[in-house]
């Protein structure tokens, strides 16, 4: 089972996959690259509070090209939008729960723990502007 979604620097080195699930992995991230409306199906390791898990499912609704507020996921699952953006922050699984596609009412948002420019808020944003939500 896949435990994690890491998002490298461009400088770092890339390795070849060594075993099946590894190999699979990259061949649907290749897949999500030459079409953004690629559906996952990948084996993930459970993980996250039930509040996350709850936060992760609901973002795997909302389709490429389009974006919600951290508000109205939390009105949807009843909770509240710092709650939502932590547990987004938190997400092990962030091509495949894509918390990219959650922004701020007051603009894009932050990014895998990151509130200001930097690689991850840039990431966010290529993401967007890759499945036309930009």
């Amino acid at each position: 089972m896949l435990s994690k979604i890491d998002y490298l620097p461009a400088s770092k080195a890339l390795i070849a996959p060594k075993n099946a699930l590894a190999k699979e992995v990259e061949r649907q991230c290749k897949e999500y690259f030459k079409d953004p409306t690629w559906q996952f199906d990948l084996p993930i390791k459970p993980a996250g509070t039930e509040h996350q898990k709850k936060v992760w499912a609901s973002i795997q609704d909302i389709p490429a090209g389009r974006t919600k507020t951290y508000g109205e996921v939390a009105k949807k699952i009843k909770s509240g939008p710092r709650a939502v953006g932590t547990a987004c922050g938190a997400n092990p699984y962030p091509l495949i729960a894509p918390c990219h596609r959650v922004v701020s009412a007051q603009g894009i948002g932050g990014f895998m723990k990151e509130n200001s420019p930097g690689l991850y808020r840039q990431i966010k944003l290529w993401l967007l502007k890759h499945e036309g939500a930009l």
